[in-house]
């Protein structure tokens, strides 16, 4: 009974999904065709977190944000996060409080309708290619320069591991150190739990809290510095996950 209570829940989240999706839509095309592209991009930020809020409301997958007053909105981040589930993008668009380019894989913007939206928003990486990359980083180095925060998940796609965190690439580090932007690590907690990547069927309401940790400053570091930034960030994260779940 359990199962199929959860296969109807789950149906009843993906209906809404398309539906606001459907609804977001025109305004996100709007917005980046007849804008500038970073002022389409805020504003379509603007539409995204609408349409975040609207389905936790409606599917009471409730976001709760701690530790959001230890960022100072005044400057621009790499935030960095862990990433378990398809809720992670709900999440973020709630929780962060600045506007912010994500990095995403580019097999997402195959998806109908929510790739409409995911190739006008995000930076989109194919990790096979050198030179897709080379663009990516240069694209998300060009942002931080404008001023705006961007977003990596440093796992580089969803953790379907027993772990806490899977391994982390370099690249969000780098940046950081090349453009001597703080990073901002935060964790998401019962991500995985309330909405799981490998057994979908055991979806469930519940509520996903967003922990922002501390900033950590990057001023000085040179690039043989990588592995340590890298090191003491995942630390932080696998500890906070340990600690809050």
């Amino acid at each position: 009974m359990g199962k199929v209570l959860s296969a109807l829940y789950l149906c009843y989240a993906a209906l809404i999904f398309i539906l606001l999706m459907f609804i977001a839509l025109p305004f996100v095309l709007l917005a980046t065709t007849l804008l500038a592209p970073a002022t389409g991009k805020r504003v379509s930020m603007f539409f995204l977190r609408c349409w975040a809020w609207a389905f936790s409301i409606t599917t009471f997958f409730w976001i709760k944000t701690t530790n959001k007053h230890l960022i100072n909105r005044k400057v621009p981040h790499i935030y960095v996060g862990n990433h378990g589930s398809y809720l992670d993008a709900i999440a973020v668009c709630i929780s962060i409080p600045q506007y912010f380019s994500p990095l995403g894989k580019i097999e997402m913007a195959k998806v109908p309708v929510f790739g409409w939206i995911y190739k006008r928003i995000v930076v989109m990486i194919d990790r096979s290619s050198k030179e897709s990359r080379e663009r990516s980083v240069a694209s998300l180095k060009r942002d931080i320069a404008n001023g705006q925060s961007i977003l990596i998940f440093p796992e580089g796609t969803m953790n379907k591991s027993d772990t806490p965190l899977s391994e982390f690439y370099d690249g969000a580090f780098k940046i950081a150190i090349e453009t001597q932007t703080p990073l901002m690590p935060f964790v998401m907690i019962n991500n995985r739990e309330l909405l799981p990547r490998v057994h979908p069927l055991k979806a469930h309401p519940g509520v996903l809290t967003t922990v922002f940790i501390t900033p950590v400053d990057v001023k000085g570091l040179q690039l043989e510095d990588l592995t340590m930034l890298k090191q003491k960030v995942y630390t932080l994260m696998e500890e906070a996950i340990l600690k809050y779940s």
